[in-house]
């Protein structure tokens, strides 16, 4: 007969209820923010740095950025940074490359180091590049001959622990820069995320709050001028103000989802399920599918449902492969964002090595 001794007992009792504590405990610190953050449809376009949604990450893309709940290692930075702690990889490095809409190309470089005990560190950069447009003045409304390039630059620093066997917290900290000819917006924002595995079926839970942070504006030269006031005397010179934007706020957003494993194997058939609500946006509903052949070679599909009329993308769709490099991988992802209307489909190419 097997015998328990009674402190064991309720030691692994304690052990099974820790996660669904820290759950509880997140669950409540995050719903005050998504009920504030609530958007509408009269909300749509009024916030600022909208750059901060458009995703990166080939295979994330793919599924329509639904998989919060097993996204892991570097390419979890964006999605959900509780996922970098979930790679059992030492290094691993992620470029990113995208043909956004209108001519617009995203760059985006990442990398993620594991600690041992002290958990996992990543670090990433990413670019939007308009493109050159002509510059135009109040005096030249159809072009001064000159142009200017737009350039849009978010840095981040994320810090990932996995706190218990099945519990994953991470934060991001990204500093947020835009600029045009000489005006500037510079802030900073946070990421916040979680990820818990069931232990049935293969199931996990994920949430992710993104873009937390106060309100910014535009200020720089461009925003001075020289004026001269009614009561200075006439000879003086004039006076330079210098003057900057109203505030906007960032597009916060919290996403909360689930990864479920309908069939492991050689062959892998994953789906994924997400709910997102918008502080500048109607709610969303995200729903991926993921099919895997002996974690060789990748197929992926995913759907975005909103009540926003306007709304550019619905259908994503991707493919990759896992190329061997000696002790390393290397995974070589596409993805596409169906648009609907007056562009071409959004392409993604991405390259990531484990080591």
């Amino acid at each position: 007969m097997n015998h328990v001794q009674p402190g064991t007992m309720k030691e692994s009792q304690s052990m099974n209820l820790r996660p669904w504590k820290v759950l509880a405990f997140a669950a409540l610190l995050l719903l005050p923010s998504v009920l504030a953050w609530a958007g509408t449809e009269e909300r749509l376009g009024t916030g600022g740095a909208s750059e901060l949604r458009i995703p990166v990450g080939a295979r994330s893309v793919g599924l329509c950025s639904a998989n919060v709940g097993n996204t892991i290692g570097v390419e979890a930075l964006f999605t959900n940074p509780a996922g970098l702690a979930a790679t059992d990889s030492k290094t691993e490095v992620l470029f990113s490359y995208a043909k956004y809409i209108a001519d617009m190309n995203l760059n985006y470089i990442a990398l993620a180091q594991k600690m041992g005990g002290l958990g996992s560190i990543g670090f990433a950069a990413r670019v939007l590049e308009v493109g050159d447009i002509i510059r135009t003045t109040e005096d030249a409304p159809d072009g001064t001959g000159d142009t200017f390039s737009p350039t849009f630059l978010t840095l981040g620093v994320t810090y990932a622990r996995t706190l218990t066997d099945r519990v994953n917290f991470g934060g991001t900290l990204n500093w947020v820069s835009e600029s045009v000819l000489q005006t500037k917006s510079n802030g900073v924002s946070f990421d916040f995320g979680f990820q818990y595995d069931t232990g049935y079926r293969g199931i996990k839970l994920g949430a992710a709050m993104k873009n937390f942070g106060g309100s910014q504006n535009f200020s720089g030269a461009d925003f001075e001028s020289n004026q001269h006031f009614p009561q200075d005397d006439p000879q003086a010179a004039n006076r330079t103000l210098s003057l900057s934007s109203s505030d906007y706020e960032l597009p916060a957003l919290f996403a909360g989802g689930a990864s479920w494993p309908v069939l492991q194997g050689v062959q892998n058939v994953t789906l994924h399920g997400l709910y997102q609500s918008n502080s500048f946006g109607v709610d969303e509903f995200r729903f991926g599918a993921e099919y895997g052949w002996r974690k060789d070679f990748f197929g992926r599909l995913g759907y975005k449902f909103t009540s926003n009329s306007d709304e550019l993308f619905g259908l994503t769709y991707g493919a990759g492969v896992r190329v061997p490099v000696g002790n390393s991988n290397m995974y070589v992802d596409y993805a596409g964002q169906h648009v609907k209307d007056f562009f071409d489909d959004v392409q993604h190419i991405g390259i990531q090595v484990t080591f």
